[in-house]
Formats: structure tokens, sequence, C-alpha cells
């Protein structure tokens, strides 16, 4: 099933529990928390005290993207505030399968997340062991970037690995996405969408039913095509 996963980071967070309520009662179930150390990457966005607070209000489901040194060190931290996913960077971890068992010792759904430059490889000992892999499309860091076209490929051949191995993972896209390039993304494999700048940007429930149409055309197309 295809997910939109709308990145708070892009939100007004003058008007954040609003926000949320609006993508909430728009059927979107996914919320994308990015969480930057200025470490990983140059930027500090929030800690878990923001989840903490918008978990008290929110049935969503929250996807959590840990941008920071060492996750292994915070993931006890974000899973009481309220994460239902938590993804880590595979190259910020010394040890990756120590930290993909702790998230599942946890109970929570683990993804890795892929920096552009990243090769899928580095998948090849844990990708039995987890629930999504979310390719970068843009360098992390920072919002409004333009989509990284190469990315394109990337998710293609991960698709394949996967369905060789016939393995039940979430390939989840998070970078530079917008109605306009989004059908090509989910054409080479993805089916979980991050986007802030587009979804926040001007009339959020406009912007997600943009998106959804753009989404069940891609269904429909994929139906005919399968019978």
């Amino acid at each position: 099933m295809i997910k939109l996963a709308p990145s708070i980071l892009a939100a007004d967070f003058r008007d954040l529990g609003n926000q949320i309520k609006i993508i909430e009662d728009s059927g979107i179930r996914y919320l994308h928390i990015d969480v930057m150390d200025g470490m990983y990457v140059p930027s500090i966005s929030f800690g878990a005290p923001i989840i903490s607070s918008i978990r008290k209000t929110s049935n969503l489901i929250f996807d959590v993207h840990l941008m920071v040194e060492e996750p292994i060190r915070l993931i006890k931290e974000f899973a009481d505030a309220g994460a239902d996913i938590i993804t880590i960077h595979a190259e910020a971890c010394k040890h990756l399968n120590r930290t993909v068992n702790y998230i599942k010792e946890l109970g929570l759904k683990v993804g890795i997340s892929l920096n552009p430059s990243t090769p899928l490889n580095i998948l090849e000992y844990v990708l039995e062991d987890i629930d999504m892999v979310l390719i970068m499309s843009v360098n992390p860091g920072y919002g409004g970037q333009k989509f990284i076209n190469n990315s394109l490929e990337k998710i293609s051949q991960l698709k394949n690995k996967i369905d060789s191995m016939s393995l039940n993972i979430d390939i989840e896209v998070d970078g530079g996405i917008t109605q306009e390039n989004v059908e090509e993304i989910l054409n080479a494999g993805a089916n979980i969408i991050v986007s802030g700048t587009a979804v926040f940007k001007g009339d959020i429930k406009e912007n997600i039913n943009s998106f959804n149409n753009i989404f069940n055309k891609n269904i429909l197309a994929r139906e005919k095509q399968d019978e």
C-alpha cells in the first residue's frame, strides 16, 4: 500500500498541533519526524520532549528518523516518547546489527536509512531483520533540497532485491519529493513517500489530496497491468 508520511520539519511550529490535526483528519496515518543532533548533520531539530507532547493528542504512526551519531544511545528515550518506527542511518552506527536488534527488543519497527552515496550492499547482513529501508534522495540535514535523480535507480535495485528474497519490507523515500516527481518514484518501487514542503506549503488539505490522487492513479495503473 502507498502511504504519505508528511515531515513536520517543514511545518509551522507556531501552529504545529493544528497542522497535525489537519493531516490526521485528511486520512493520513504516518507522521515523519526528523531528529537532528547537530553532529551527524549540521542542523539541530528537536528531541523526545516534542514527540512526547504531540503523542498525547495524536493517533498517527510516528515514523521517527534519527539523523544522529550512534543512535543506540537515544533509542530508549524516543521509544518512551511514543515512536512507532525508528529509522537509523547505517553510516552513523558503529554496530548496526546490535542497534537494529535493540529497536526490535523494545517492540518497535525498525528502518535503516541510506544516504545518496551509500551503496545498497551495506544492508546485506541486516535486510532480513528490518521492516523498512529509507532511501535518502537528498543529502540529509536540510529541507527544501532538490531530488537527486540517480536515487531512482537505487530504489529500483532495492525493490528487485527485496522481491528476489520474498521479503515484506517497505521502501521509504525522503528528499525533494513533489507532486511533479512522485509518480516516477512510485514506479521505481517506493511505497512510503516522505514530503515536507510539498505538504505544508500552502493549503495542507489540497496538497494531501493532490498526492492521494496521484497515488490512486498509480494503483489503478498497476492493477490494469496485472489483469
